[in-house]
């Protein structure tokens, strides 16, 4: 396997030792992990800036053409050879949307035609050829996502014809984990009971906002009967969670407005939210030039926004799970919080970690072992190499050990809360304070801003900083200070 050279971290790497499994070093208590966020207007204010949100370590811009289709069919037979065992998730982008929503920042394509998803469906079928001609029948899919787009733009006979596709072509665990992302816009009674039928069990509806001046800017026209008959359809067909998603900072969006919103999703009672904040970047998303800036609610109104759907979230008994996510106290997310197995990757927070993740379609981006592959983003190179019998790989990254060894701290920072140093130098060979001595200076101020705790033996994120937990993280990113700023959105 030949690449290109890549940009590597200023300092010199130690032959750090290879993670393996969990330390068994004593874990000490790490503190009450369901305890909410504090809100700090002032620091909040101090601390906003633009930054990742780290689904990835190292960043989706730092991945480069050097890494190639072979480098990543190379990784998946040495991922398959090294791990066996290692089981798999799956995630298959579904790109068409009807309409075109302002905020949106996926890789879509916008068609009213819904035979397109037919063909597409051919495609997927044949990457997945592709890949599983590169590990064995034997590994076992945990969990299966799709995401969009919107996935039921196509069809239910086509979407059922994809996941008989993917059975077709990979062993399942006995209990899956299955999600899809729903629009209620484009669906119809037929899509859910198919989805049902496959095997689906948790649904993400995207809602936003349900103030219709607000849909009116964004180009979403969404009623709050059309959402909340999909939630009860879904229950009613048996799906476990049931989750939405909320953006704040959209044009138009009041306080008074949004707090109407959190009472009707706070009645609609779904198993988790997702509260984004709106990623406002007109210079990378063209359409988003249609939004004025001037439109954007004012600094001060966001943050109180924010903190009233904190508040009322909190309130209602969901349990604040880091960044944007809350959930239930009795939902997975929330348990393995509390015992320190939450991890992280493209489709955000999740508990299955220890898999390879394959990402099928336009866009897509995998995850396995020591690297990171993307699918082409643009429809007509995806679909020449697929025809071509060409993995359909733009760019990667492969980690060295140095980014393996941040990303693990990143993740724990993000995922828990807390770091134990001596967890880290057993996995990887190394003085923590030693080698992260230049980061820790880093998080002196926002130490002595009560946004952290500085103790001999762990980094803890204290209820001031959780809020701020992207800024925490970043100080243990070696590409940040070359990285564009404009990439990322605001940490606030």
């Amino acid at each position: 396997m030949s690449m290109s050279p890549r940009a590597r971290n200023a300092h010199t790497e130690p032959d750090l030792a290879k993670p393996g499994a969990p330390s068994s070093c004593p874990s000490q208590p790490v503190g009450p992990a369901w305890e909410a966020p504090v809100f700090d207007r002032e620091l909040l204010r101090k601390y906003d800036r633009s930054g990742p949100r780290y689904t990835s370590y190292p960043t989706a811009n730092l991945f480069h053409e050097g890494f190639s289709g072979s480098d990543y069919e190379a990784l998946l037979h040495g991922s398959d050879r090294e791990a066996p065992e290692r089981p798999l998730s799956l995630y298959f982008h579904l790109p068409f949307c009807r309409t075109l929503c302002l905020f949106c920042a996926c890789n879509v394509i916008w068609t009213k035609d819904q035979t397109r998803g037919d063909a597409y469906v051919d495609l997927l079928c044949r990457e997945m050829d592709l890949v599983a001609q590169s590990i064995s029948p034997g590994r076992k899919v945990t969990q299966l996502h799709w995401g969009g787009g919107t996935p039921t733009h196509s069809s239910a006979p086509v979407l059922e014809r994809l996941f008989a596709g993917i059975r077709d072509r990979f062993a399942f665990d006995e209990d899956p984990e299955m999600g899809v992302e729903l629009n209620p816009r484009e669906m119809e009674p037929e899509h859910l009971e198919a989805l049902a039928r496959c095997g689906f069990k948790r649904a993400s509806i995207g809602i936003q906002d349900f103030d219709p001046v607000v849909q009116a800017a964004v180009r979403r026209l969404q009623t709050e009967s059309q959402t909340r008959s999909v939630v009860e359809r879904c229950r009613a067909l048996g799906f476990q969670s049931v989750n939405v998603d909320l953006i704040y900072g959209l044009p138009l969006q009041t306080v008074r407005s949004f707090e109407a919103t959190i009472g009707s999703i706070v009645d609609l009672a779904p198993d988790r939210i997702a509260l984004f904040n709106f990623a406002y970047l007109p210079q990378l998303i063209p359409h988003q030039r249609a939004i004025k800036a001037q439109m954007l609610p004012a600094p001060e109104v966001k943050l109180d926004i924010l903190e009233l759907a904190i508040e009322r979230f909190t309130n209602a008994g969901y349990v604040y799970i880091g960044m944007d996510h809350f959930a239930r106290p009795d939902d997975e997310l929330t348990r393995a919080l509390a015992d320190r197995t939450l991890t992280r990757n493209f489709q955000g927070y999740t508990t299955k970690g220890g898999c390879d993740l394959l990402a099928f379609g336009v866009s897509g981006i995998s995850q396995v072992g020591p690297c990171y592959a993307q699918n082409h983003k643009e429809y007509p190179s995806y679909q020449a190499l697929i025809e071509g019998g060409k993995l359909p790989t733009e760019r990667g990254i492969l980690l060295s050990r140095d980014d393996e060894l941040r990303w693990d701290v990143i993740r724990r920072l993000m995922c828990h809360f807390v770091v134990v140093k001596p967890e880290i130098e057993l996995l990887y060979g190394i003085d923590f304070d030693d080698y992260f001595a230049d980061s820790l200076r880093s998080l002196e101020s926002m130490a002595s801003d009560a946004l952290v705790e500085l103790a001999p033996d762990r980094i803890t994120v204290r209820p001031l900083g959780r809020l701020l937990v992207r800024n925490v993280a970043m100080a243990f990113d070696a590409y940040l200070p070359s990285a564009k700023q404009a990439t990322f959105s605001r940490t606030v």
